[in-house]
């Protein structure tokens, strides 16, 4: 039988329809609570482990691609050297190109951030730092080809014509390692140990640091790919000369 809005009748079924819906949603609330912290254990289990599947594969690349090239490396070369299937390779990159940004992406990364700690060292004058970059660059193209793992040196000159991301990871890269030089170019004139060099700043102003530190590097890049022309150490031995002359050490 209806009962009437304002009744006693329809007032006890109001209240008892609420305190079951209170219920309702109390439990929903509360199951609602445990799935929101399930989902967040599993989800970081779930980053961790495809940022492990992930940063292998592009491990597995580097060592690859630095020895043999973009092109000339195979996505099945990759997925069998990384025991990685081919459908879990397509989960984290859609294409080898994709890929390989991401290679040279993670590269610049490590690169950087092992830059930054060698260069952060305040025990030693800004033109030891430098010069300290430079030997270990002089002994690590010095050696075999196979031991050479500079991404910039193997791909750049490949992939800057096939690949528009690539080529601007590249680009973005090497500019920022060229800031880093500049800054512990301006570190030694300022601490004194590259006071030559300021002085000579000062009589040729078109020079400054940012310039020189492009400089520098575009003449150990040059002398790395005459390295491995020739396979000799030669053009890395010109290149430390170059930069004594240039640094005024």
């Amino acid at each position: 039988m209806p009962c009437r809005v304002g009744s006693r009748r329809y007032q006890r079924l109001w209240r008892d329809d609420q305190s079951h819906h209170c219920l309702m949603m109390s439990h929903h609330e509360i199951q609602t609570d445990i799935d929101d912290w399930s989902n967040v254990f599993y989800d970081r289990a779930m980053n961790s482990a495809y940022d492990d599947t992930r940063q292998h594969l592009l491990q597995t690349g580097h060592q690859i691609m630095a020895a043999k090239g973009f092109s000339g490396v195979g996505l099945n070369e990759i997925l069998q050297t990384a025991g990685v299937p081919k459908g879990s390779f397509y989960h984290y990159f859609k294409s080898k190109e994709q890929y390989g940004q991401a290679l040279l992406a993670d590269y610049f990364l490590h690169y950087l951030a092992a830059l930054d700690q060698r260069f952060a060292r305040s025990d030693q004058t800004g033109a030891v730092r430098l010069m300290d970059y430079w030997q270990e660059w002089l002994v690590g193209y010095s050696g075999p080809c196979r031991a050479q793992k500079c991404l910039v040196v193997k791909l750049s000159a490949e992939v800057s014509d096939l690949s528009e991301p690539m080529r601007l990871t590249l680009r973005d890269g090497t500019d920022q390692i060229v800031a880093r030089l500049a800054q512990v170019i301006e570190v030694g004139m300022a601490d004194g140990s590259l006071a030559q060099l300021k002085q000579s700043m000062l009589n040729q102003p078109s020079t400054d640091a940012p310039t020189l530190a492009a400089m520098l590097y575009q003449v150990w890049l040059g002398a790395s790919l005459l390295a491995k022309i020739h396979r000799d150490a030669a053009p890395m031995l010109q290149a430390m000369q170059t930069t004594k002359i240039l640094l005024a050490q």
